[in-house]
């Protein structure tokens, strides 16, 4: 049997983490099976439903690498071929036309649960005469699927083991609206059906709705596929994942500053695991993967572990892959990067002291973009009167530098150290910020060595003037 998975997200917003997990887990179940992938935008709510948000889905699984095998299904697309089922139902006997009101319905719940009762429909339309249908004809009706009413459904969940749920525990789903639109349940039957999805693997929120399912599928003679329910991500506080605690879509974590691998190492192990090991590349998260060792209990997020993988993954990438991420981001900051250092150099410069890349095109402009300002606190303590000597001597020296690299320029400030007998602070950092704007930057030759030789010398005398300046105003 060749395997075909599902993602099948409604699109009312965006791609949330919970959503991208469920799609990772579908995703791996196929490639490693060697099988078929399907997206299936399920946009029956079409008041809910958005072209931005469809957008933002396509987006977040792009950018994850979560590739698709064919072209995406939208449900709202299907409607004749769900009416096809709808009425074979109708003609076997396995559906009704139901025409209770509204109101009617409401008073029927609010009398159940005050008997302290399950709200569940009472089945008046269930078996109507065929005189007391022909005298409701013409009246706003909904269908309903006749479900079962002796026995159970039993079914085997990759992670939550054997599932057993009685007939009488369920009441007749509305499959067709007033209006003659399909509902949820009877549309994922009907796609899961055609497409021949082999496993559903969804949140542990549709466990009632696969029995339901499963009877209706049994009901058109349709093969079962198997399931799978993961459970919920929960946020740092133990409470269900929501935006109070910081991002939950996936094209957040993007603009944030987070790599595709590190965002899908870390879902991957949001509730599966493989022994101790934490990091896994896309190649070994596909050979080992395996439904079964999927948690049966939810799973907290924990952003000091992603934050620790993005940082793994921006330090052993392809400096090239790297660079391209970081390149969006000097984008979203308005900063262009053609005239400054390969950003390549920039990454391996970087990566040892920044969380994401966001951070790393924040504290890098100063390669790309002059220096017109200072930190005021690092100008305060650095760039006093007492450091013009050091920076009068340092611009010297690095001015006649004939071979622009981290030897000549570290070379140089040791000569300053030795001709003005001062210690390499006193050196480094009034240079530091002279040249950076601030008082924090990796290496200091490593740094220099990526910015053009004119403009070292040029942000030095700058620095000469704002110490003159602060002078003439004392």
């Amino acid at each position: 049997m060749s395997v075909v998975s599902r993602f099948a997200p409604s699109p009312t917003g965006y791609l949330h983490v919970g959503g991208a997990r469920t799609a990772l887990y579908a995703w791996l179940v196929a490639r490693a099976a060697g099988g078929k992938f399907v997206l299936r935008i399920e946009d029956t709510d079409r008041e809910r439903s958005t072209q931005a948000a469809i957008d933002a889905i396509f987006a977040g699984m792009k950018w994850l690498g979560l590739d698709w095998d064919e072209e995406p299904v939208y449900q709202t697309q299907r409607f004749d071929r769900y009416g096809v089922f709808i009425n074979q139902l109708l003609e076997e006997n396995k559906a009704y036309k139901c025409y209770c009101s509204a109101e009617r319905l409401d008073a029927m719940r609010e009398a159940q649960m005050a008997a302290g009762e399950k709200a569940r429909y009472d089945g008046t339309c269930r078996d109507l005469t065929p005189e007391q249908r022909e005298e409701k004809e013409g009246q706003p009706f909904v269908i309903r699927f006749r479900n079962p009413q002796e026995g159970t459904v039993v079914f085997d969940d990759h992670v939550r083991g054997r599932i057993e749920i009685a007939n009488s525990e369920l009441d007749d789903l509305i499959i067709a609206r007033t209006d003659g639109t399909p509902t949820y349940n009877f549309c994922v039957v009907i796609d899961d059906w055609d497409m021949g999805i082999t496993h559903v693997v969804r949140g542990e929120d549709h466990i009632n709705n696969t029995p339901r399912q499963i009877n209706i599928l049994r009901a058109l003679n349709a093969p079962l596929p198997e399931y799978a329910h993961v459970a919920m991500i929960l946020g740092d506080d133990g409470k269900k994942l929501s935006k109070r605690h910081g991002a939950v879509s996936v094209t957040e974590y993007r603009d944030n500053g987070y790599l595709p691998e590190a965002v899908l190492n870390y879902l991957v192990r949001l509730g599966w695991s493989h022994g101790d090991q934490e990091v896994f590349s896309r190649e070994e998260m596909i050979q080992l993967f395996k439904l079964s060792d999927i948690n049966k209990a939810a799973s907290a997020f924990n952003t000091e572990k992603l934050n620790w993988l993005n940082q793994h993954y921006m330090k052993t990438l392809p400096g090239e892959q790297v660079a391209a991420e970081l390149g969006w981001h000097f984008e979203q900051l308005g900063v262009a990067t053609e005239d400054g250092p390969a950003l390549v150099d920039v990454v391996k410069l970087q990566a040892e002291r920044v969380k994401t890349l966001k951070e790393m095109a924040e504290i890098s402009r100063y390669f790309y973009t002059p220096v017109t300002e200072f930190d005021a606190a690092a100008a305060k303590k650095h760039l006093r009167p007492v450091a013009k000597e050091v920076l009068l001597d340092i611009q010297q020296r690095l001015a006649t530098i004939s071979d622009w690299s981290a030897e000549s320029i570290q070379q140089a400030i040791q000569a300053t150290c030795e001709a003005l007998a001062v210690g390499m602070g006193k050196v480094g950092m009034p240079l530091r910020v002279a040249v950076t704007g601030g008082g924090n930057s990796p290496a200091l030759d490593a740094t220099l060595a990526l910015i053009p030789q004119e403009t070292v010398v040029a942000r030095i005398g700058l620095a000469l003037d704002f110490i003159q300046a602060r002078e003439d105003q004392s």
